[in-house]
């Protein structure tokens, strides 16, 4: 035998060895597939008294892990190996999972606690009848601007940006169909347009853009916008109304042209072990005081339309985070636009970033 053939042969018997025990370990703790629940969520996107308190309610224990991307968590998600339970994809991922077969279906029936969802947010494009998920939270994408900072301009527009006053003011969040969707959205295209010309005018546009942009960022965009280090951020609702609440000089506007209507559902990959868990988790995070004390940790907005009498007035009347129906109605939810597309949104989002340097 080799030594190559001899070093592959150990490290399968060490890691077979480490599944073992920690199978063992597991299952001397009583916790196995049926009263475990392994939950794959965005960074900070769960109050964790909420999982404390599922634990008491249901005897399982909580194996949680966060992603930072749509596209990360599908890739884990497609490659198997680890086993999750829920999950919490955007719209035009749960699109896309559905497509490859990622999915299994929601049993309504074991969900009473659907009943309080606003109908606004169910029976979407993305997923019709809601057969693959569950409304978790929304919002929508826009500008943060300082008014201090910004003086007597008054931003209202995404063509706003293009302001030769605003040079090395703006943070852009990190986001391919986000600041692409800007430059079409600001030509008044489709933030699912495919037409070539469109998108390449869109990505012309943007290069414009240049001079203005301080930065592309990540989180990072929250502490360094309440810190006055730019004057304007383009960035999600649930981030702005984080970053208001550390800035009294900061204020949140969906620019006039339109922008992006966004859903984060709660859905169960067809690798799950604990299916019976994964309909009480959803069902437990649908009730109104659980999603009222959990919108209330996160700061985005809540679909669940009987939470809203259990939260601050303050919160739920300020329409920047919970707008009126006649302005989500001409926002765009994002479509799954194909490997292809994507990839080539991809593409411009990157020449963008290199035209920069």
């Amino acid at each position: 035998m080799s030594k190559l053939v001899r070093l592959f042969s150990l490290i399968f018997i060490v890691s077979f060895c480490l599944m073992y025990l920690t199978s063992e370990m597991n299952s001397s703790q009583g916790f196995t597939s049926g009263n475990t629940l392994n939950v794959y969520n965005w960074g900070d996107y769960i109050d964790p008294d909420l999982i404390k308190k599922f634990e008491k309610e249901t005897g399982m224990k909580v194996i949680y892990q966060t992603f930072d991307s749509n596209e990360a968590m599908m890739t884990k998600i497609s490659q198997g190996g680890t086993t999750y339970d829920i999950t919490v994809p955007s719209e035009y991922a749960i699109s896309k999972m559905k497509d490859e077969g990622l999915l299994l279906p929601i049993d309504h029936s074991k969900i009473p606690n659907l009943q309080y969802i606003d109908k606004r947010f169910m029976d979407l494009s993305f997923d019709p009848d809601n057969q693959y998920s569950i409304p978790y939270f929304w919002g929508t994408f826009g500008i943060v601007y300082n008014k201090k900072m910004i003086g007597d301009k008054e931003i209202t527009s995404w063509n706003d940006l293009w302001d030769p006053e605003l040079k090395n003011q703006i943070f852009l969040v990190d986001g391919a169909r986000e600041v692409i969707g800007m430059g079409l959205n600001s030509l008044h295209y489709s933030l699912n347009d495919t037409n070539e010309k469109h998108l390449l005018e869109a990505k012309q546009k943007l290069d414009g853009l240049t001079p203005n942009i301080k930065a592309i960022i990540g989180d990072e965009i929250k502490l360094l916008l309440a810190n006055e280090e730019a004057a304007i951020g383009v960035t999600w609702s649930g981030e702005a109304a984080d970053i208001l609440s550390e800035n009294e000089d900061l204020d949140y506007v969906v620019p006039d042209e339109g922008s992006n209507l966004w859903f984060d559902n709660m859905v169960i990959p067809k690798s799950a072990k604990n299916i019976e868990g994964a309909h009480k988790f959803i069902n437990f995070m649908l009730d109104p005081e659980n999603a009222a004390q959990n919108a209330e940790y996160v700061g985005y907005s809540t679909p669940n339309a009987k939470a809203l009498e259990y939260m601050p007035e303050e919160m739920t009347s300020d329409q920047r985070f919970y707008p009126e129906p006649e302005l989500t109605e001409r926002l765009e939810v994002y479509d799954n636009l194909g490997k292809k597309m994507l990839a080539h949104y991809n593409d411009l989002f990157l020449e963008f970033k290199m035209h920069r340097k």
